[in-house]
């Protein structure tokens, strides 16, 4: 089985599982100086999480649709158990250098989102789903498919689409992040932050002296 076959694989697994008020499209610019500099600062060395994939995943159900947006940043996956942390960053890593040419920018912010269908023949947007931080709307500036039948745009009863979306602007994720789909949306990243939070502080408490954030970086022998 090829690299890619087994990388879809290991993802399809992971994601089997009234008014709007309105927000300030957000340029690329915006809020990016705030965050200069901090996406890998103060990171924890992975291998030393415990969480799930769907304890750092936004659910948002429109209709027959349930969509789920994971962020692929390296401060929020580190965070997860050892076999999605590796799932997820190889997934990212696969895909940053066609995100950054795509999205025109060094370096985008990534997010894993699937579309699930509970009824047939259902259409589904895949440029309706939008990001709210702070007043700023922020729309992906690329969408790389991961799932061959992505570019169908409609389901059948119970099939699953993914694909990873890239996003020009900053994001902080320990603040307050709105995922939007047409008129529905969901503020449970609010929940989120906390739970990372706590399990921030755990892994710290669980890494040996010494050892330090770098990227792909793994435990020291004798966990």
């Amino acid at each position: 089985m090829s690299r890619i076959a087994t990388l879809l694989l290991v993802v399809l697994a992971g994601c089997a599982t009234g008014s709007v008020p309105p927000a300030e499209e957000a340029s690329p610019e915006a809020g990016g100086a705030a965050l200069q500099g901090g996406r890998t600062a103060d990171l924890v060395p992975p291998g030393y999480g415990t969480l799930h994939q769907d304890q750092f995943t936004v659910s948002l159900r429109s209709g027959a649709l349930m969509i789920k947006v994971t962020p692929l940043a390296e401060r929020v996956i580190r965070l997860a158990a050892p076999d999605t942390y590796d799932r997820l960053h190889a997934l990212a890593e696969s895909r940053r250098s066609e995100a950054a040419a795509a999205a025109m920018v060094p370096d985008p912010e990534l997010f894993l989102v699937s579309f699930f269908s509970y009824e047939p023949n259902v259409e589904f947007q895949p440029e309706g789903l939008q990001l709210v931080q702070q007043g700023r709307l922020l729309r992906a500036r690329a969408v790389l498919p991961v799932t061959p039948g992505w570019g169908k745009q409609r389901l059948q009863q119970q099939e699953t689409q993914i694909a990873v979306y890239a996003f020009a602007e900053a994001i902080d994720y320990e603040q307050p992040l709105v995922v939007r789909y047409g008129m529905e949306e969901s503020r449970g990243w609010e929940r989120i932050v906390q739970v990372l939070e706590v399990e921030r502080a755990k892994v710290r408490a669980r890494v040996p002296a010494g050892s330090n954030g770098g990227a792909g970086g793994q435990p020291d022998a004798g966990r």
